[in-house]
């Protein structure tokens, strides 16, 4: 379902955008018919791959992962996030974002989370969204703030060490 906020669309990326996306960026601009942010990946097309994996393993997959998020102004292309996946059995989604820099410090990311949220909790199976980011003050935990977040503690993440964790609940 795409998700409209003020400045926003987030297109849920299907395996057809994925692919585009891993083909690259003019493969994309022709797929989405928009432009295409500089920088607005800094993950790579791993994770495009991972999510393709993911969404042909099971249907209820759809819709709770990648998003692309299209300034509607300039009809481009400035980031991505979505989700971790469908529900928890507990009811729990996780949440993550990035914004291209160009973009940042204009309050997109805080819309784009806050769109990510209020999506999720149309979900009667959603009871809580999570979110994590580095163990110190940065634009992530000002995000995560104002969208209502609590720092509920830190975690030790294999990849990126100490982490916060976030929670916002119904």
């Amino acid at each position: 379902m795409i998700i409209k906020t003020n400045n926003l669309i987030l297109i849920p990326c299907d395996v057809e955008i994925l692919k585009e996306a891993i083909a690259g960026n003019e493969n994309l601009t022709i797929k989405l018919g928009v432009s295409i942010a500089e920088n607005w990946n800094k993950f790579g097309s791993a994770i495009f791959q991972y999510t393709i994996d993911k969404l042909a393993e099971s249907e209820e997959e759809c819709g709770w992962w990648i998003y692309f998020p299209i300034h509607v102004n300039d009809n481009k292309l400035i980031g991505g996030g979505g989700y971790k996946g469908r529900p928890t059995p507990e009811g729990t989604v996780e949440i993550g974002y990035e914004i291209a820099p160009q973009y940042r410090d204009r309050g997109f990311a805080t819309e784009m989370a806050k769109g990510l949220v209020d999506n999720a909790f149309r979900d009667s199976r959603v009871k809580s969204v999570i979110a994590h980011t580095l163990a110190h003050e940065n634009p992530s935990t000002r995000v995560l703030t104002k969208c209502g977040f609590v720092k509920t503690g830190e975690v030790n993440d294999p990849e990126d060490g100490p982490v916060w964790r976030w929670e916002l609940k119904r």
